[in-house]
C-alpha cells in the first residue's frame, strides 16, 4: 500500500515538472527600452521558421497580445522589429524506484533482504521558443528572451501551452533598470 501512494506521489512530481517552462532573457544593457513603442513582425526571419503555419499564427498571436498588453502597438513603421526561431528534441526520463525489506548490513548481496526493483522510463518532447527584438533603425539585436519546456501534439492544449511560453518569456521584457 505504501508503495501504491509513493509512486502516486512521484507522478505528480513528473506532472509538475513537465508543466513548467524555464525562461532566461539577454539583452543589451546600453538600450534604454522606454524609447521603445511600436513594433513589426520580421517577415524574412519568421518564414525560415521550421514549424506549421499554425503553430506560426498561434506564437504570433499570442506575441500580439503580450506586446498589447505592455502597451505596444503594430506599425508599419516600428520601432522594434519581432522574430522567433524554435528547436525540438525528444527527452527521455528514467526513474528508478527500489524497495526492499528484511535483515542485513552493508551494501552488496545480500541472502536476507527482499525486495524489488522498479523502472520507469518516459518520453517527451521538449521544444525552445527564441524571441528576439531587433532595433529597426539600427538592425541590432537588443533583447533575446528564451523559453524552455515540454510541448503537446494535443491540439486541445496546443494553444494555451504555446500561450504560457510567450507569456513567461515576454514576462522579462522590458529589463527591470538596476
Amino acid at each position: 500500500m505504501k508503495t501504491i501512494k509513493l509512486l502516486s506521489v512521484l507522478f505528480v512530481f513528473v506532472l509538475a515538472s513537465c508543466a513548467s517552462v524555464r525562461v532566461q532573457s539577454d539583452f543589451d544593457s546600453k538600450v534604454d527600452f522606454s524609447q521603445y513603442k511600436t513594433y513589426a513582425f520580421h517577415k524574412n526571419g519568421i518564414d525560415k521558421v521550421e514549424i506549421s503555419q499554425l503553430d506560426k499564427k498561434r506564437i504570433l498571436n499570442a506575441i500580439d497580445v503580450e506586446l498589447s498588453a505592455k502597451g505596444m502597438t503594430k506599425s508599419e513603421n516600428p520601432d522594434l522589429l519581432v522574430n522567433i526561431f524554435t528547436k525540438e528534441r525528444e527527452r527521455i526520463d528514467v526513474n528508478q524506484f527500489n524497495m526492499g525489506w528484511g535483515y542485513g548490513w552493508g551494501w552488496g548481496w545480500n541472502p536476507f533482504l527482499w525486495g524489488g526493483n522498479n523502472t520507469f522510463a518516459s518520453s517527451s518532447v521538449e521544444g525552445t521558443l527564441f524571441i528576439d527584438l531587433i532595433d529597426a533603425k539600427k538592425k541590432e539585436l537588443i533583447w533575446q528572451g528564451e523559453g524552455i519546456g515540454n510541448i503537446t501534439q494535443n491540439r486541445g492544449n496546443k494553444e494555451k501551452r504555446i500561450s504560457e511560453f510567450v507569456n513567461q518569456i515576454l514576462a522579462q521584457f522590458p529589463p527591470k533598470a538596476k
